[in-house]
């Protein structure tokens, strides 16, 4: 499960990093406690070339009757990825890169209460998920962009929180990830694995971000003077 996220970088940050070539329109201001529903930008490869996008987190399948079916479509589980009729298509022609720099999942205690945790890479470098995004057209012909974020298993660290992670590409794996030309499961497979537990702190962080009304610099400052490990 991934049902929050933080894009704290700028623009320019996010264009260098992920070597986009075109961004127009595209506004970005950080992002502290990104929820599904929202639009946040996406990289894909368009042209051959990597444009950035805002879309709407949560699933819009082609297909579909009603756009309101985006609402249960903000992960998909990668063992199932060629079986769902919602992301068979998209994980063979348009798989994503969708830019953040941490997540959070709730701990639940023995007392039964759920503590909010952000979980960070690389000290809080900018990072990407492995995506899926589609494009769905209403009866007047509007256009909208729209993706999911692929989980799989957890890592060592993970599974103290949750049973499923978000799957984290490695930098040198997002060219193949987005490339149109791979639709081959079986290469796309190693991709899906769960992020090594060694490159990842996890601390925990202020209630405030169980509202997805708030977003605020202070959501994502440990707790209490925690540390994050």
């Amino acid at each position: 499960m991934c049902g929050r996220f933080t894009l704290t970088a700028g623009l320019g940050e996010i264009v260098e990093r992920f070597q986009v070539d075109e961004h127009q329109g595209v506004e970005h201001a950080p992002r502290y406690n990104i929820a599904p529903s929202q639009e946040v930008p996406v990289v894909i490869v368009a042209k051959e070339k990597r444009q950035l996008l805002m879309m709407r987190w949560g699933l819009i399948p082609r297909w579909a009757k009603d756009p309101s079916i985006g609402n249960r479509l903000i992960n998909a589980r990668s063992e199932t990825l060629t079986q769902k009729p919602a992301f068979r298509r998209s994980f063979q022609r348009h798989r994503c890169l969708v830019p953040a720099d941490g997540f959070y999942e709730w701990k639940k205690s023995d007392t039964g209460t759920k503590q909010p945790m952000r979980v960070i890479i690389d000290n809080g470098s900018l990072f990407a998920f492995a995506g899926l995004w589609d494009q769905w057209s209403d009866d007047s012909g509007e256009t909208r962009y729209s993706f999911t974020i692929v989980t799989t298993r957890p890592n060592e660290k993970m599974q103290e929180i949750h049973n499923r992670m978000p799957v984290i590409l490695h930098q040198a794996e997002e060219e193949a990830w987005m490339d149109p030309q791979m639709g081959d499961p079986a290469l796309l497979a190693p991709f899906l694995e769960p992020y090594e537990p060694e490159e990842m702190a996890i601390y925990p962080v202020s209630k405030a971000v169980n509202s997805s009304k708030s977003d605020r610099p202070e959501m994502i400052r440990p707790l209490g003077g925690a540390r994050a490990g």
